[in-house]
């Protein structure tokens, strides 16, 4: 749903935008909010700091549209204004593009040109937070993350987000393709890179069709990280389309004739989302640290080719939903007990 506020003094407005959308806002594509000046505006977006865009008034008492532009751009800089306003001369229009507005729109207002010019400007809106969240979970900028860059984002907003640190719950997934390091010792290096980049491409493709993220490639292996409604059954979704995938790959290299496999762990639990790296090096990663990701490669390292190991509390949350099997208990470094682990069959 998109969330525009109607900053305006004129009473009567309000009436006809929502006789106007009412469509849209029976059917929850628009919701709108009501200001009658840019001092109330404010107050609006403190509480619903969600907000997609503002059509403004100029001329309105306490606080005129062309200030609040202002304080708009200073606080709020992802939310997109419009000014919808009588006052249609080209100094206006030039003061309150310089301003940060995104479009101008002239009373008496033209309903059409207004429902077009609103689309736009939601879906420029929706483009730049679309495009924030990218840069936030696209691990190869996160690496090079340094003040510099957030400097040049422009806003600190932006900067506190992606600099965030907190304890998160998802799942974690490693996939290592098996004997690729012998591969790799005896074929020429453009082969080995060719290879691996295939490979890993067919991967994340399944990864991103259920809404994962790559963490990291670490040599030969992939870290996925998934978050959100049923990240747990997701990953194993993902797992399995991998394995799949992989073993419908054909043998790749005259003479090496290699068919890869892969082997996989998961495990499900809290984590560490934050930016981990060396300040002096300007080298930070934003990844997820902890005992589960830690225990998700060690299953792994248990897992044999073509098989997804996951350990006896994940099993338990997803038995209903997949076909597993138990393997027997196994020793991971750092566990003071052995622990059970099943494998997904399907």
């Amino acid at each position: 749903m998109s969330k525009i506020l109607v900053v305006d003094d004129e009473a009567d407005l309000e009436t006809l935008i929502k006789q106007k959308f009412r469509k849209q806002i029976r059917g929850g594509e628009y919701e709108f909010y009501f200001a009658e000046n840019g001092r109330v505006a404010l107050e609006e977006i403190i509480k619903e700091p969600e907000m997609d865009i503002v059509m403004s008034d100029i001329n309105m008492p306490e606080m005129d549209g062309l200030t609040l532009l202002t304080k708009l751009s200073e606080s709020s800089p992802l939310i997109k204004s419009v000014i919808v306003s009588a006052y249609g001369d080209m100094e206006n229009i030039r003061t309150a593009m310089n301003r940060g507005a995104f479009d101008f729109i002239t009373k008496p207002i033209n309903f059409e040109d207004l429902t077009l010019t609103m689309e736009k400007t939601l879906k420029h809106a929706r483009h730049v937070k679309e495009t924030l969240q990218a840069i936030k979970e696209n691990n190869i900028l996160k690496m090079y993350v340094d003040e510099n860059v957030l400097n040049f984002m422009g806003n600190k907003e932006f900067e506190t987000t992606i600099m965030a640190n907190e304890t998160i719950e998802g799942t974690v997934v490693f996939i290592d393709i098996c004997g690729f390091t012998a591969i790799s010792e005896n074929a020429p290096a453009d082969t080995v890179v060719t290879m691996i980049n295939c490979y890993f491409d067919e991967m994340v493709k399944e990864i991103m069709a259920q809404e994962g993220y790559i963490d990291k490639f670490i040599g030969d292996a992939i870290m996925a990280v998934f978050r959100g409604d049923f990240h747990l059954d997701r990953a194993i979704d993902a797992a399995l389309a991998v394995c799949s995938k992989v073993d419908k790959l054909p043998a790749v290299g005259d003479k090496l004739q290699f068919k890869p496999k892969v082997s996989i762990g998961i495990k499900s639990g809290e984590m560490i989302s934050g930016n981990i790296g060396s300040q002096s090096l300007r080298r930070l990663d934003y990844t997820v640290i902890g005992d589960t990701v830690n225990t998700a490669a060690r299953l792994q390292d248990a897992a044999k080719e073509n098989q997804i190991i996951i350990s006896e509390d994940c099993y338990q949350q997803v038995k209903e939903s997949f076909k597993c099997e138990k393997v027997g208990d196994i020793s991971l470094k750092n566990k003071a007990k052995p622990i059970t682990i099943y494998q997904v069959i399907e």
